[in-house]
């Protein structure tokens, strides 16, 4: 479907891998949204005149790729928005806690990784709990959130500790919050950009999840496979982790959110397939809520920070720029051609065939 002007964009292209190698994101594997989404990585880029950056492979091969920035700028901070998420990425990549899988390459240099995708969304909530008391509000309908206390990135309740899943599964952000009746709740986040849903998953589950998650609540049939195998084992393991807090004391209540583009269609089918596993909540289960990343970014613009949704939106959802790029190179690809010159007395002609 050709999107219309000055309307949302339905549907992604498919992008010319001529268009993908003149910015140097021609990747065979990827997938439709991720190529997308790797240019516009790329266009971000170049219009911010960083330097492109290299990846080595375990050859020991470099190349160039449009979605990487040079050593130097990504040491700046230049994959953030601005030098105040810079600096809570050093800060907590300085202080991450124990156990931590902080990727300061993927980090500070890779403009595709969701991991630095976490911090320009949630980082400024850091520092104005206000604010994030604003978002989690539009984020999940219905909250009870009289303030909230704290903003944690890569977090886990304990790690590998065998009253929780005993692994070292965590969320990519945490909010702890009071209640109005003060008790604490907690947000456990996971944010998905360009991922797919098969990244690499456990060889294997504990005991303790067979043990949790029929002890749950949470699953209509808790040892189903397909809950632990890609695409929902990520989602099975953190689910779990909130809840097992919640069932531990920790929490009175908990809810576990997924961001993701609504583009990545790869992800919000896995969402919805995930969600029909789920038995309904009660008072005591923690609810599964999947969110677009554009409606985290509408919430920036409707609590009164405009220039930062506009930052979001330009860095991670503005397809229009990858529209731009593919209707240019469509019609520079097409030939004009002049029309053949018209058989002579057609109307002859006609009578004749008739």
């Amino acid at each position: 479907m050709i999107p219309e002007p000055q309307t949302p964009i339905a549907q992604l292209p498919i992008v010319p891998a001529k268009v993908l190698k003149a910015h140097r994101v021609y990747e065979g594997f990827d997938n439709r949204f991720r190529s997308c989404a790797r240019l516009l990585q790329a266009l971000w880029r170049e219009r911010h005149d960083l330097p492109i950056g290299t990846f080595t492979n375990h050859q020991g091969i470099k190349r160039r790729i449009g979605s990487l920035i040079a050593d130097g700028p990504a040491e700046e901070g230049r994959n953030f928005l601005n030098p105040e998420i810079a600096e809570i990425a050093r800060l907590e990549t300085a202080y991450q806690e124990p156990g931590a899988m902080i990727d300061r390459t993927r980090l500070y240099g890779n403009l595709l990784s969701s991991m630095p995708l976490c911090f320009n969304l949630f980082a400024p909530l850091r520092r104005d709990l206000d604010l994030a008391a604003k978002l989690l509000r539009a984020m999940v309908p219905g909250i009870n959130i009289k303030a909230v206390r704290h903003v944690w990135f890569e977090h886990s309740p304990g790690r590998k500790d065998p009253t929780l899943t005993g692994d070292r599964s965590a969320f990519d952000v945490a909010f702890v919050y009071e209640r109005r009746d003060g008790k604490t709740g907690l947000v456990a986040v996971e944010a998905k950009y360009s991922e797919s849903g098969q990244e690499p998953a456990p060889s294997e589950f504990s005991a303790r999840y067979e043990e949790l998650s029929r002890a749950s609540g949470l699953f209509k049939e808790p040892d189903h496979a397909a809950l632990r195998v890609n695409p929902l084992q990520q989602y099975f393991r953190e689910h779990l982790l909130a809840q097992a807090a919640v069932m531990r004391g920790d929490y009175a209540e908990a809810y576990f959110v997924l961001v993701a583009p609504r583009h990545n269609h790869l992800v919000q089918n896995a969402a919805r397939l995930y969600s029909s596993f789920l038995a309904k909540p009660g008072k005591s289960q923690t609810p599964f809520v999947s969110i677009e990343l554009e409606q985290v970014i509408e919430a920036y613009g409707w609590a009164g920070q405009e220039v930062h949704a506009l930052d979001l939106w330009e860095r991670y959802c503005d397809w229009w720029k990858v529209d731009e790029v593919v209707r240019e190179a469509l019609r520079a690809s097409g030939k004009t051609w002049l029309p053949a010159p018209a058989a002579s007395k057609p109307i002859a002609l006609i009578g004749k065939a008739a």
